[in-house]
C-alpha cells in the first residue's frame, strides 16, 4: 500500500474529528456535563434517597444527559485513537492495520450522522409519527397531477427510511393526479425529519395534459402534523363536530368499499375536516378520523402559541399561499432548489424517487443556526 493511502485516511479521520469538536462545541456540550455532575453530586448526600419523587427526577435527567453526553465522549476517543493507531500503522508499514481502521471510516461517518440527527431533531414533537396531507393548487389536471407526484416523492422516501405507511385518505381526480391525500407515517423522529417539508411546493415543466406542449407552473400544499397520543388533554367534545359518511374513492378493484364506510368529520368551530376511507369499518374510519383530528387541533393549537411567542419578540410570519419553499423545475433545465436555504441540486429524478434527505438536513441545520 503506497503511503498516500496511510495520509489519505488520516486526513478524513482528522476532517471528521475536526467536525466532531466544532459541532461538540457549538452545542455546548461541556454544560451538559457540568450539569450532569451537579446532579450525580446531589445523589451523594444522605438524605436525597429518602424524598423518592427526587430520587427519580435527578436520576431520570441525569439518564437523559449521559445519553446526549456518552455519543459524543466515545466518537472523540475512538476517532483519536485511530488517528494514532494510523500514525503507528503508517510508521510501520502495517498494511492490515490500516486497512482495519480504514474499515471503520464508514462506521464513524454513521455515528456522526447519527449524533447530529438526533441534536438537530430535539424539538418537544420531533420524535413523533407524523400525518402528511396534500392539496393541489388551483389548475385541474394539472395541478393534481402534480400532488399525485409529490405523493409518491414522500412515500418512496418514507419507504428508503424503512418508516411504516398508512394511506389514510386518497381522492384520486377525475382525469389524473389526487384531489387530495393524507398518509400516516411511522419511525423514529419522522415528524422532526418533515416539519420543514410543510410548505407549497412549485413545479414547472412541460405540460403533459397540453397538445401544444407549453411550459406550465403548477402549486401543490403540503401539510404536516405530528400523531399524539390518545390521552393528551384536549377534548373533542360530540356538539362540536358533523359526521358524514359516503362510498370510498380508491383507485378501484376488488379493496374498494361497497358501501358508505368513509367518514368525513368537520368540526364546527375551527372549519377543520377530516376524513378517512382506508378501512372497511365504519367504525374504524371514524375512529381514525377523530385521531387526524385531535392531531390537527393540537397543532393549530401550538401554532397559535408560536405566534404568540413570537408576537412577543415582533416578529411575524409570511403564511401565503404565494411563499413557496421549494421549486421543481424540468424545463428549460432540470433544478430542484430549496428557498429557505438555497440548497439545490440537478438530479431531478433522484429527488422524486426519495431523494431528499439533503433538503431536509439543510433546513434542520438552518434553523438550529437561527435559533
Amino acid at each position: 500500500m503506497e503511503d498516500r493511502d496511510f495520509k489519505d485516511i488520516q486526513k478524513e479521520l482528522v476532517s471528521l474529528l475536526t467536525r466532531t469538536k466544532d459541532l461538540y462545541k457549538s452545542l455546548d456540550i461541556e454544560s451538559l456535563k457540568t450539569r450532569a455532575k451537579i446532579l450525580e453530586g446531589e445523589t451523594q448526600k444522605e438524605d436525597f434517597w429518602q424524598n423518592k419523587e427526587k430520587f427519580a427526577e435527578t436520576n431520570q435527567e441525569i439518564s437523559k444527559l449521559k445519553k446526549k453526553i456518552d455519543p459524543w465522549d466515545r466518537l472523540i476517543s475512538d476517532l483519536s485513537e485511530s488517528i494514532e493507531l494510523i500514525d503507528m500503522a503508517s510508521s510501520e508499514n502495517d498494511i492490515d492495520l490500516l486497512n482495519e481502521i480504514g474499515g471503520k471510516l464508514g462506521e464513524f461517518m454513521k455515528r456522526f450522522d447519527d449524533i447530529e440527527t438526533l441534536e438537530l431533531l430535539s424539538g418537544e414533537d420531533d420524535s413523533r409519527n407524523s400525518f402528511i396531507t396534500i392539496h393541489p393548487g388551483a389548475g385541474g389536471t394539472e395541478s393534481q397531477d402534480w400532488a399525485s407526484m409529490l405523493f409518491r416523492m414522500y412515500y418512496r422516501w418514507a419507504e428508503k427510511k424503512g418508516y411504516s405507511i398508512e394511506v389514510i385518505d386518497y381522492s384520486p381526480g377525475e382525469e389524473a393526479g389526487i384531489k387530495t391525500a393524507t398518509m400516516l407515517i411511522k419511525g423514529d423522529y419522522c415528524y422532526g425529519m418533515l416539519k420543514g417539508e410543510k410548505g407549497v411546493h412549485r413545479l414547472v415543466r412541460i405540460s403533459p395534459f397540453d397538445t401544444n406542449k407549453r411550459r406550465h407552473t403548477s402549486f401543490a400544499s403540503l401539510e404536516v402534523i405530528p400523531e399524539v397520543e390518545e390521552d393528551i388533554d384536549l377534548e373533542i367534545k360530540e356538539t362540536e363536530i358533523r359526521i358524514d359518511t359516503y362510498r370510498s374513492s380508491g383507485a378501484g378493484g376488488q379493496h374498494v368499499n361497497k358501501t358508505d364506510s368513509a367518514v368525513r368529520i368537520t368540526h364546527i368551530p375551527t372549519g377543520i375536516v377530516v376524513q378517512c376511507q382506508n378501512e372497511r369499518s365504519q367504525h374504524k374510519n371514524k375512529a381514525f378520523a377523530l385521531k387526524v383530528l385531535k392531531s390537527r387541533l393540537y397543532q393549530m393549537r401550538r401554532k397559535e402559541q408560536e405566534e404568540k411567542q413570537l408576537e412577543k419578540l415582533g416578529q411575524k410570519k409570511d403564511i401565503s399561499w404565494g411563499n413557496q419553499i421549494r421549486s421543481y423545475v424540468f424545463q428549460p433545465y432540470t433544478l430542484v432548489k430549496d428557498h429557505r436555504t438555497s440548497e439545490e441540486i440537478g438530479n431531478i429524478e433522484a429527488v422524486f424517487d426519495g431523494g431528499i434527505d439533503r433538503f431536509i438536513y439543510a433546513y434542520l441545520k438552518s434553523i438550529t443556526v437561527k435559533g
